[in-house]
């Protein structure tokens, strides 16, 4: 197949082919002469190749010189072209020469009408694995049933009533329905006789929407009547006011590894539990870039129809659908930076910070937010040192603290938001060990209130935990206050006993710089340009490049428009009169953001770069802090945001 074969499948359906994919360690597609395509983070991280090393090179890079001398890696793509499918054990080879056991499997991708267009492959490191099953003393045939079974998940979505909603290919391979023979039916068809007479369904539905998820192992039954024994995992899914929307639910077959020993059975649930927390982290960052991207281009192309909308007849009933369309892509963006937060994934822009003059000036504003039952006092201290933080992020999390305090003062109380100077000594840091020795500055939120019983506290920061009625909260508040602590170099404690109130301390690193004013928001205004200025635009989502584009164009800026860095380093090669300025995404196929803006600079000194992202672990930003010298915009960027951001950058004085 040729390259431009293999470029008519789009970025959306890339991302549905991978996403339906057996979601393991190394997840990337090749083409039909087996040259890599894509490369995920867990590829990277299990075979040592970046994506600038490895795309476009043979498959069989990752092949013991045996295993090539035999032209395995021909035959594993002929059996996966006749069958659909391919899958085997064996050692692979990593960049710094080192083996490992891997679980392979090889799926064939087809276009609409049919045409095979490359593979999706999955690579799996199970050396431990299979070092255990080497010092098992059970019968060769029992221990290839058990190492040679595949992982495959099924996982769907169910509404408020348990009807099926969507379906993946995991699904209708383990459970044998196609997508037009279940969506919209129950959920229960898929029980045993017994568990429908006991009940289970509307039980375990009645649970995952009362505490948030239900969990179970048990048989359950194929389309065509066998039966499989099942780990079922349901999780309550919300909007951003706490209703009930539906539920996930995700349905592995562990038929054969339920044969396994006990002693293996529990070496593997600790795996799948550690293995379940990387997914999150993978899962939520992953997603963040195409999702972020599709919540701009929604929310700028509303924010185009309102000010187009002002000027028509009946404006009045178009701006309020506007606005609740508006609203609703905003409480999304603002999930997708929960989500980030407890991953540990958003981009933070860290500033000097007095907390006496900050902690001042919150004082009202939780006095008017909490209400006259609640006691608001805050506390600076003497000589108090200074932090460096991310101020946005820093009032967020101690307004979700002190909100979840007031719930918890129902008959009103005192909160006390302090912040004090401490040490931490090397006992101190041996008793606590997530905490460094060194000198810190603890922000302490402290109530009255009803406190926390030893198992609240012990699950307290995990995402979607929550002790509120359903309906009343996502659990997110402060899995995203314990993200950005870390985050930032800090820690966060919780100190409570139940009916003797609750203090959470946020422990941040003393920040030894010089002080720095904290710049503060412009107002939402819209600055257009004031004379004739260029603008490259380079981003290669078609639809959001077209908006961001059309949108400066709006604003009164000449506007040049490049798919990727290749055709954006043509264009500055071809001394294109007068570019202003460059705006680019950093996520990009082959030669990402950063990289184009050094070498643009090397091609025109001084040019002004403006980075856009939805996603922080890239190639600008590093432990959450940006790179000097770099300006960026994250995803979703509003218009007034983007109009006074490019308008900053065009006014600027270059540094000669």
């Amino acid at each position: 197949m040729s390259q431009s074969s293999f470029e008519r499948v789009g970025d959306a359906r890339r991302f549905e082919l991978l996403v339906n994919a057996i979601v393991d360690y190394a997840i990337f597609m090749l083409d039909n002469e087996g040259r890599v395509q894509t490369w995920n983070a867990g590829a990277e991280r299990l075979k040592g190749y970046s994506a600038d090393e490895i795309i476009g090179k043979p498959f069989s890079t990752f092949y013991t010189p045996e295993e090539r001398q035999k032209e395995a890696p021909q035959a594993a793509l002929a059996a996966a072209r006749e069958a659909g499918r391919f899958h085997s054990e064996g050692w692979r080879v990593r960049k710094d020469g080192t083996r490992f056991w891997a679980l392979v499997v090889i799926d064939t991708i087809r276009d609409e009408t049919g045409e095979l267009i490359g593979f999706a492959k999955v690579t799996r490191d199970i050396t431990e694995r299979h070092q255990a099953q080497l010092n098992l003393l059970e019968s060769e045939r029992r221990y290839r049933r058990l190492v040679e079974a595949v992982v495959d998940y099924a996982i769907f979505q169910l509404d408020p009533s348990g009807n099926v909603s969507t379906w993946n290919p995991g699904a209708e391979r383990i459970k044998g329905y196609a997508p037009s023979e279940i969506i919209g039916r129950h959920f229960s068809q898929f029980y045993t006789p017994e568990d429908l007479e006991l009940g289970i369904p509307k039980q375990a539905l009645a649970q995952a929407a009362e505490t948030g998820r239900f969990e179970a192992e048990g048989w359950r039954m194929r389309k065509d009547g066998t039966r499989f024994w099942a780990s079922v995992i349901i999780d309550r899914i919300s909007d951003e006011a706490g209703n009930l929307i539906g539920f996930a639910k995700v349905t592995r077959d562990l038929t054969e590894r339920k044969k396994a020993q006990d002693e293996l059975r529990a070496v593997q649930e600790q795996l799948a539990a550690s293995q379940k927390l990387e997914a999150v982290g993978q899962l939520s960052g992953g997603i963040a870039h195409d999702f972020n991207n599709l919540l701009m281009i929604v929310l700028g192309n509303i924010e185009t129809a309102e000010r187009h909308s002002r000027h028509l007849a009946g404006s009045v009933n178009i701006q309020r659908a506007l606005t609740n369309a508006k609203r609703g892509a905003q409480r999304a963006a603002a999930l997708t930076s929960r989500l980030l937060a407890f991953s540990r994934r958003q981009a933070l822009d860290p500033k000097p910070i007095n907390l006496n003059t900050f902690l001042t000036g919150l004082q009202d504003f939780l006095q008017r937010t909490l209400g006259e039952g609640i006691e608001v006092q805050t506390v600076g201290s003497a000589g108090l040192w200074q932090i460096e933080a991310d101020t946005n992020h820093l009032e967020s999390a101690i307004i979700n603290l002190c909100i979840n305090a007031r719930d918890a003062m129902p008959s009103g109380g005192k909160l006390t938001v302090e912040a004090v100077n401490v040490s931490a000594d090397d006992d101190y840091s041996r008793i606590n060990p997530e905490l460094s020795p060194g000198q810190y500055v603890v922000v302490c939120v402290t109530d009255t209130g009803t406190g926390m019983s030893s198992d609240v506290l012990e699950h307290a920061f995990e995402p979607f935990f929550t002790t509120k009625e359903p309906g009343q909260g996502t659990g997110l508040g402060l899995s995203q206050v314990y993200g950005f602590v870390k985050q930032s170099g800090g820690h966060v404690k919780i100190y409570s006993e139940v009916g003797q109130g609750t203090s959470i301390r946020m422990y941040f690193p003393r920040y030894y710089g010089s002080s720095v004013p904290t710049e503060t928001e412009a107002d939402e205004i819209v600055p257009e340009a004031e004379k004739l200025e260029t603008i490259l635009v380079v981003e290669d989502d078609a639809d959001l490049r077209a908006y961001v584009t059309d949108a400066l164009k709006d604003l009164n800026y000449r506007v040049i428009s490049a798919p990727s860095a290749q055709a954006a380093l043509t264009t500055l090669l071809q001394d294109t009169p007068g570019i202003d300025l460059l705006l680019t995404d950093v996520v990009m196929p082959g030669i990402n953001g950063r990289e184009l803006g050094r070498r643009a600079q090397q091609i025109r000194p001084g040019l002004k770069i403006l980075y856009m992202t939805g996603y922080s672990r890239n190639a600008v930003v590093h432990q959450g802090r940006l790179e000097e010298g770099v300006d960026l915009l994250e995803k979703p960027i509003s218009l007034a945001k983007l109009a006074l951001r490019v308008r900053e950058m065009l006014d600027r004085k270059v540094v000669e």
